[in-house]
Parts: structure tokens; sequence; C-alpha cells
């Protein structure tokens, strides 16, 4: 009688066989790591190599720049100076036009978070009739050019006597973020848990409270970020500025500009004009890094 034991076979050996990975995955695994690390520092610096040189040129005479390139001053520190900037601070012309860029950019920017966290927290949190359908026009909004604008609003800006003037500029540039601002923020808003929001309204808070003290400090994030690609779009306007202001109105990129084609080789007052015109929304991102990385990873994790 054949037992249990005999009648089970005996167990087949098994061969493992691994799945044949690619050469870039493999490339991937063996650079991971330090290798990798040093890689990614290369490209940064190359990355800067512009920014560095346009430093640089800045601090030179403009001898110099005619004569060599900004990469002597590593064998001819002696050639930098700081007579461009002190020429620059005395035209009237850049200072003026670097106090209406600001004069343009933070209104903007404080106007677009202003009225579209309002907004957001309207269309996330309110009920009121068609709210689902205001806010599809608000997001239709976003894909209508500036460009099919500017005609029609200059005629308007010249009927009201806002044409070439700083308030005209800041409108229209606030009328163009605000569709963004408000798309971007509600989604924000909309991801806030519902209970604290009810836990505020049990405990008497107000709309205005609620949104102040609850809606405002989560959205935090998102709100920095707003804020900086609006300052970084209005700061660098150019074709806006060229349209809507004046020579006693224009801003930072006009007034370069306009330095390039009277003077063509002021290289002198256009090398630390553009320079400074670079450095100040750089310095800005790099202020708020740490929110802007937060608003976007908020977005895209619930």
């Amino acid at each position: 009688m054949t037992t249990q034991a005999e009648s089970v076979p005996k167990a087949a050996s098994v061969t493992v066989v691994k799945a044949k990975r690619s050469l870039g995955a493999r490339l991937v695994e063996g650079a991971g790591g330090g290798l990798l690390r040093i890689f990614l520092i290369l490209v940064g610096l190359f990355w800067l190599v512009p920014t560095i040189g346009l430093l640089l040129a800045s601090l030179r005479k403009p001898s110099d720049m005619s004569a060599s390139g900004w990469w002597t001053v590593f064998s001819k520190p002696s050639q930098l100076t700081f007579e461009s900037y002190q020429k620059l601070l005395e035209n009237s012309d850049i200072t003026s036009s670097l106090v209406n860029t600001v004069l343009i950019t933070v209104p903007a920017t404080l106007l677009v978070v202003a009225v579209g966290s309002f907004a957001a927290y309207a269309f996330a949190w309110m009920e009121f009739p068609g709210r689902d359908w205001w806010f599809l026009g608000v997001v239709g909004l976003l894909v209508v050019p500036v460009q099919v604008a500017l005609i029609p609003i200059a005629e308007l800006f010249g009927k009201i006597g806002l044409f070439g003037t700083v308030f005209g500029v800041i409108l229209f540039h606030t009328g163009f973020g605000l569709p963004f601002a408000v798309f971007l923020l509600r989604n924000f808003f909309a991801e806030i848990p519902r209970e604290l929001l009810e836990a505020a309204r049990l405990d008497g808070a107000g709309e205005l409270r609620l949104f102040t003290r609850v809606v405002m400090p989560l959205g935090g994030p998102a709100i920095a970020s707003l804020a900086i690609f609006q300052f970084l779009w209005v700061w660098n306007d150019m074709l806006v500025a060229l349209v809507f202001t004046k020579s006693g109105t224009q801003p930072i990129t006009v007034a370069l500009q306009t330095q390039v084609r009277q003077f063509g080789n002021n290289i002198d007052v256009l090398a630390p004009g553009a320079f400074i015109s670079m450095v100040i929304p750089l310095a800005v991102f790099f202020a708020f890094q740490r929110q802007f990385v937060s608003g976007v990873m908020a977005g895209a994790v619930k």
C-alpha cells in the first residue's frame, strides 16, 4: 500500500529568474548618492553663469568691458569698481523707474492676494446661487491672453483718464492676476477639513472671523506661493508697461529698453540696472522659498 508521503511528488527545484533591468535603471542606481549630487551642483553652477557674468560686468568700467570679457576679472581683480552703480544712482530715469516698479508691483500683488483670498473663500465654503457656474467662468478667464485686452482696455483707460498712470497699470495687472489667484486658492481652501470650520461656527465665529482666524493661517503656504508668482510676473512685465505707461511712469524694464534704444553703448548703466532688476525678485523668492515649496506640495498631497 502506497503511503501518503510516497504519493506526494518530490518538490521540483525552483529557479528564480530576475527581470533584466534597463541600462538607464542601472545607471540611476549606480549614480545615486554622491555622484548624482555632484552632477546637480555642477548643473546649478552652470545655470548661475549668466547671473555671475552680469554681476561682474556691472562692476567693471566700460573701457574694460569693451576690451575683454567679464571672466578676466579672475586674473585682474583690480578691474572691479562701484563706479557704474554710482553713475546708475545719478541717473534720474533709472532711479525713478525703480520707484515706479515698486509702486506698481507691491499694490498689484497685495490687491490680487487680498481680493483673490476673499473670492476663493466664498467659492469654497459659502453657498450662493450659481456658485459653480461663476467659478467655471473664472476658470475660463485663465485662457484669455493679455494681448486680446490691450487695445480695448487702453481705449477705456483713455476715456476715464487712467491711461499712462501707475494706477491704471495696477488695475490691469490686478484684473488679469485674479483668475489664477481665485483658482489656486479656492482649490487649496477646499481641502481644509470641514470639521474645523463647523467647530469655529459653533463657537460663535462669523464668516469674517472664520476667514481671518482659521482659513488664512491654514492657507498661508498657498497665499505665499500666489504672492511670489504675482510679484515675479508684475516685476518682470514689459508688454503691459510698454502700452500703458508714459515717460514718467515707466518701470525698470521699459527704462532699460529705452536706454538701449537711445544710447546703444550705455553699458555702464545697463549692466548694473539689469542686475538690480534681476536680484530683487530673486531675493523675494529666496525669502519666501519655504512657504513657496510648502504651497506647491500642499496642492499635490491631500
